[in-house]
């Protein structure tokens, strides 16, 4: 039996001041309409930072600076496993652009868990509600 595939992919929660940003995913990408915080796949020569500046920056147009790293959270889909490595931002610069996403909201801390997230962001909400900023 073959091993299931392990994707590294970096997210960010981003502060907007107060406001945390969130992105729901397309009717075109895998968990289709499903919450998440903005990030992507690590490819073969980025270092884990590097990964989430460039995601940030090619998929939502902002730039942003990095403030910690929480806990990664790993989940089996079935088909392939995520390896998501979260880091709290804040926003610098950009106006907000969605690439691929359907539509981004931004929300209080308590808002949080009110959405429909991916199974791999919710470790992430849960760790994130607990941490002081």
């Amino acid at each position: 039996m073959s091993q299931k595939e392990l994707i590294n992919v970096t997210c960010a929660i981003i502060y907007f001041e107060e406001k945390i940003l969130v992105a729901r995913r397309s009717i075109l990408m895998k968990m289709p309409l499903k919450w998440e915080f903005p990030g992507g796949k690590l490819e073969d020569n980025e270092n884990e930072v590097e990964c989430i500046k460039r995601e940030i920056k090619e998929e939502h147009n902002i730039e942003i600076e990095l403030v910690k790293r929480i806990s990664n959270s790993i989940y089996d889909y079935g088909t392939f496993q995520i390896n998501l490595i979260p880091f709290i931002a804040n926003y610098v610069s950009g106006e907000i652009f969605l690439a691929e996403h359907a539509e981004y909201k931004l929300l209080s801390r308590t808002e949080l868990l009110c959405l429909d997230w991916t199974e791999a962001d919710k470790p992430i909400v849960e760790e994130f509600l607990k941490v002081e900023i």
